[in-house]
């Protein structure tokens, strides 16, 4: 989610999509719900980007009975 003229920016669409956004920076808080669940091999979403050198750090992580919450924000 982005500011963007003092709104809420939601991004929508597939992994390809989160990860030309955070490849260009353009994100500035990321909150993702991850769920151990076995589903393939899929798509890597964080793979082979350097989050620390884009600017994003772990803003928090919140670890649940069912799933573990983490936000990444831009510094």
């Amino acid at each position: 989610m982005s500011k963007l003229r003092g709104f809420d920016v939601r991004l929508g669409g597939g992994v390809s999509t989160i990860r030309q956004y955070l490849s260009a920076a353009l994100i500035d808080e990321l909150h993702l719900a991850i769920v151990p669940v076995l589903l393939g091999s899929g798509e890597h979403l964080l793979g082979g980007l350097n989050l620390p050198a884009l600017g994003y750090e772990c803003a928090e992580r919140i670890e649940g009975a069912r799933a573990t919450h983490v936000t990444l924000r831009k510094r």
